[in-house]
């Protein structure tokens, strides 16, 4: 999938999860701002101190509906304490593509 198309299907998917809730919906912009941070503090910090790491000022409440987001695609996951992991691996996807015993 090309990016371009593949950052429109994410936004779709967080803007259809939102919408029931009554929630905002994140721009991607704050989508990719979310998961960098959590990449580079990735295992440091729990979701209070992460959100207070931003580059720029979230909402709480779009904050957490983005770690939902990301938690629901495997790209995030949360240890015992609460800190908050980043656990996605392309190259590992980019190999289990090629398995043909595999379906991703």
């Amino acid at each position: 999938m090309e990016e371009a198309k593949y950052k429109n299907f994410i936004y779709q998917l967080i803007y259809a999860n939102s919408v029931g809730k009554n929630a905002r919906s994140p721009t991607l912009e704050t989508v990719a701002m979310v998961e960098k941070t959590v990449e580079k503090y990735s295992g440091e910090y729990n979701r209070t101190e992460l959100w207070k790491k931003l580059p720029k000022k979230v909402m709480w409440q779009t904050y957490t509906l983005i770690l939902e987001y990301l938690e629901s695609i495997n790209k995030i996951g949360f240890d015992k304490k609460g800190n908050i992991a980043y656990i996605w691996n392309p190259e590992l996807a980019k190999k289990l593509r090629q398995m043909p015993d595999i379906e991703i």
